[in-house]
């Protein structure tokens, strides 16, 4: 008869394979935990990042997540191969360490926006490799807590601070300045941000805002209402696979656990999806399978 401990082992070491929604980061803890999109249901433990950091972004292909910057105006890089359960690995160092900075990424380049008391520049890496960030320009304007959504060829953040509902574009292969897309239906930032191949949705905000906003990536203008979150916070991490936007986490007073979901390609108030293993702000969304693969 086996060990017990072998069966535990023999769990960790299988591949998880579908469409695998991550959560990475949280008030005093490294954990990484995930989901699986397609079903609903409560986080399980995937692993810890190299260091115990929030306020942080991520980007991901769909193969690897990478966690970026953070507590302490952080420039740590680590990854993660999403199909693996374990810990997270350096990637390298951002250009600029910052908190409060956003992620967006299609299947080979990761743009990671703003940050910080309000800043206008934008790193990227290629997430196939490791290494260090390189400049890849400016935003329009000098934000911090914005939400990222990409298509296959754009890259949309949303959002500043308190107050802002500019929401700005770029053109993932190429390197250049942002544009102006339009404006959100409310102005706030610390949103969770959740994309399929065509649109983008922009769900919560400061200070405990359940407002979910929508915008059609490839062309400009101002967002849509799309619906409400089940419960109104800010500090939200967003993620998604080809039709769903999965929320997690945030703040209305203190931290929460909250997972909701959306139907991307329809507009409605979210559903409930399931709890993370415990209440949880500021932390970051990446998956194998959002709009911009």
């Amino acid at each position: 008869m086996y060990p017990a401990w072998l069966g535990i082992l023999n769990e960790k070491s299988k591949p998880l394979s579908g469409d695998i929604g991550l959560f990475g980061g949280a008030d005093s803890t490294p954990y990484i935990q995930y989901i699986t999109i397609t079903s609903t249901g409560n986080t399980t433990t995937f692993g810890n990042l190299t260091v115990n950091r929030k306020y942080l972004a991520a980007v991901s292909s769909s193969t690897r997540a990478v966690f970026c910057g953070g507590t302490s105006n952080s420039n740590v890089m680590d990854y993660v191969t999403i199909s693996t359960i374990g810990n997270a690995t350096d990637f390298g160092d951002l250009v600029w360490g910052r908190i409060y900075l956003s992620g967006a990424s299609n299947s080979t380049r990761g743009l990671l926006a703003g940050g910080s008391s309000g800043d206008d520049r934008t790193d990227y890496i290629t997430i196939a490799t490791t290494g260090n960030a390189s400049d890849f320009g400016d935003l329009t304007g000098y934000y911090r807590g914005m939400a990222g959504a990409a298509s296959t060829t754009r890259a949309v953040f949303c959002g500043n601070s308190t107050t802002g509902n500019n929401i700005d574009y770029f053109t993932l292969a190429t390197t250049g300045n942002a544009t102006d897309f339009g404006d959100s239906t409310v102005s706030s930032g610390f949103r969770g941000g959740a994309s399929s191949s065509t649109r983008a949705v922009f769900a919560g905000g400061y200070l405990t805002t359940n407002t979910i906003d929508y915008i059609t990536i490839a062309t400009t203008g101002n967002a849509s209402d799309f619906g409400d979150l089940t419960v109104g916070r800010y500090i939200v991490a967003g993620l998604s696979n080809a039709t769903r936007g999965v929320f997690g986490g945030g703040n209305n007073g203190s931290g929460v656990n909250t997972i909701d979901y959306v139907t991307i390609a329809t507009t409605g108030n979210a559903t409930d999806f399931g709890d993370l293993s415990s209440a949880a702000d500021s932390i970051a969304g990446a998956s194998n399978s959002h709009g911009g693969l």
